[in-house]
């Protein structure tokens, strides 16, 4: 169905029991954000209690990432076979778990061991959260509903960096980690309250289940007859997966695009900030606790900037908030290594040195935080969308192993400033893909999507 005939259709109604399922779903991103947020701040005094390497260091923040890649490549065929919602709960019950080991690790394998495990519940929740939540969302809150993802990450970011600030005046490491199995408790108990995907009911044949779902979640049982009936119209294609990706060449773009998409979310340098924001700060001449509560205020902007996102994406559109935050994020990345390469010695320059590192984290915030994920769940067909989106969340968490496990070499190698730079031309770079690639899929339904995509359309034209 195409955006041009959403006019024509019933109204759906869609209001809180929706957002309510999709804010359930998003909460995800919540375990992701406190485990970036919390290795932040521990790894001081990790390094102090282990005598850790920068190569130890690199390795206990980027072994979560590589469990990540592992758990998003589990998570295609666990969520395609057991469903969207049992893969969430499979998530939850090995972030407490693993969560607890890391507070007890007696050594630097041990942690490295049990934040592999943490990594393959990120994984299978960084999969699932954002499809699960494409597909219970209707075609106008879509991006709006994916973003509150985003939103969480960064309120896990934020929530983890405020505990982190207190502890550390302690140096109470373990609990950093291990206190972060309370909320993933309370979010086990959240999933259960999830219905089914629809979509994957009818994937499975549960038609008279998927239609209940849905008239529940649009309130209009017209609606809802429509999407399913839309669903069950692209569920007559026999291909799907793996066999899809090499018989259909269409299927590969998308599948292409979205891994495309993922490497350039990790190369705008912002996980490196997340990970590494108290070395930033040290970098910039702040002592210890400054260290602390400025990595702290790097949190706060970054969920407030996030909301920037959740009310201007399904009306601004993708590609020019896209281009936008890749521009911030040039100038800022750029502005942040000339003033490390003249030197930051006055207070003013110290200053400046945060408040260009905030526009950076505001640009990311605003636009290839949450947008990235949005247009991994749209761009891809339904029958291949679970091995697509597999794909692309594998790349993300390779691509965030690289670059966590390259961060403190490169400062080491090629010089503190040279390291911005590089991120910087990285940003510019972006903004000239997404021009020339992305689609505007603002407003435009999966079902439309997927259509202009098989046809052979370019890439940026599937959408608007």
């Amino acid at each position: 169905m195409s955006s041009t005939a959403l006019a024509g259709r019933p109204a759906t109604g869609v209001g809180g029991k929706t957002w309510l399922t999709g804010g359930v779903a998003a909460l995800a991103g919540l375990m992701f954000g406190l485990d970036i947020g919390v290795i932040s701040g521990a790894l001081t005094f990790i390094r102090k209690d282990f005598g850790a390497s920068d190569s130890a260091q690199e390795w206990i923040v980027s072994s979560m990432m590589f469990g990540a890649a592992l758990g998003a490549l589990a998570a295609g065929y666990l969520s395609a076979s057991f469903g969207r919602k049992r893969s969430l709960v499979l998530s939850a019950v090995l972030f407490v778990a693993s969560s607890l080991f890391c507070a007890f690790a007696w050594s630097i394998p041990a942690l490295i061991g049990a934040r592999v495990i943490l990594g393959l519940a990120i994984g299978i929740a960084a999969f699932t959260a954002p499809l699960y939540i494409s597909e219970v969302a209707d075609e106008a809150h879509r991006g709006s509903m994916i973003s509150t993802y985003q939103l969480m990450i960064t309120i896990g970011i934020l929530v983890a960096f405020i505990s982190d600030a207190l502890l550390a005046y302690s140096g109470a490491w373990r609990w950093m980690l291990g206190i972060v199995a309370v909320p993933g408790l309370m979010f086990l108990g959240a999933v259960f309250l999830l219905p089914d995907s629809p979509r994957w009911l009818k994937m499975k044949g549960r038609d008279a289940e998927a239609l209940q779902v849905l008239t529940d979640l649009r309130h209009n049982e017209h609606a809802a007859q429509r999407e399913a009936d839309d669903i069950a119209e692209q569920l007559t294609q026999t291909q799907h997966g793996w066999s899809l990706f090499t018989g259909n060449a269409n299927f590969r773009r998308s599948v292409l695009l979205g891994v495309l998409l993922q490497v350039m979310q990790q190369l705008t340098g912002m996980n490196v900030v997340m990970y590494y924001a108290p070395r930033i700060f040290q970098l910039a001449g702040f002592g210890q606790h400054a260290q602390s509560w400025g990595t702290a205020v790097v949190g706060v902007v970054n969920v407030l900037a996030t909301f920037i996102a959740i009310g201007l994406v399904d009306r601004w559109g993708r590609r020019p908030m896209l281009v936008t935050g890749f521009l911030v994020m040039t100038l800022g990345m750029g502005i942040l290594g000339t003033l490390i390469f003249a030197g930051i010695d006055s207070e003013i320059q110290r200053l400046l040195a945060i408040a260009v590192l905030l526009c950076f984290i505001t640009g990311f915030a605003f636009s290839a935080g949450p947008l990235i994920w949005v247009l991994c769940s749209e761009v891809q067909p339904l029958k291949g969308r679970d091995f697509g989106i597999a794909c692309s969340t594998f790349t993300n968490w390779a691509a965030n192993f690289v670059v966590g496990v390259t961060f403190l070499t490169l400062l080491n190698t090629i010089g503190n400033a040279e390291t911005f730079w590089l991120y910087a031309a990285f940003n510019a770079l972006f903004i000239l893909v997404t021009l020339w690639l992305v689609p505007e899929t603002k407003g435009v339904s999966l079902e439309a999507i997927e259509r202009r995509l098989m046809a052979g359309q370019k890439l940026r034209n599937i959408g608007r």
